[in-house]
């Protein structure tokens, strides 16, 4: 892994890491309960009439007002930290991608160089005279 990729995916879980419980509080998951007229409010509405009246424990509603009330979990942190690596690797990666410089052009062409038997460091032999 790129020194690059790395800290795109150290910035990515720790930023998730971070603004998890403020997205929580924003869709209406707070310390308090239940924001009345929130997206929370909604989701737990519909879970409520799915379920004959109640949350169901467990469920996704009864998960994230825990989340919100008490926090990430150990475990939810992990997950969630790793789900913010991912992105922010794969966001490195498409803006790579998006992106490509000269220098990446040139890496690219010492690489097929490589590939076709050709060294492109001319003090190095070529590698396909030690598989032979």
């Amino acid at each position: 892994m790129r020194a690059g990729t790395a800290l795109a995916a150290t910035v990515g879980a720790v930023g998730t890491v971070a603004l998890a419980p403020v997205a929580l509080g924003a869709i209406g998951f707070t310390s308090a309960g239940i924001a009345a007229g929130s997206y929370a409010a909604s989701m737990m509405s519909a879970a409520a009439a799915a379920n004959g009246g109640g949350v169901a424990a467990g469920s996704v509603v009864a998960v994230l007002q825990s989340a919100g009330a008490a926090g990430l979990s150990g475990t939810a942190t992990a997950a969630v930290g790793g789900v913010g690596a991912a992105a922010g690797a794969g966001l490195k990666w498409l803006g790579g991608l998006i992106f490509k410089d000269e220098e990446d052009d040139e890496d690219d062409e010492d690489k097929k160089k490589c590939r076709n038997g050709n060294s492109p460091y001319p003090r190095l032999p070529a590698l396909s005279s030690h598989l032979a």
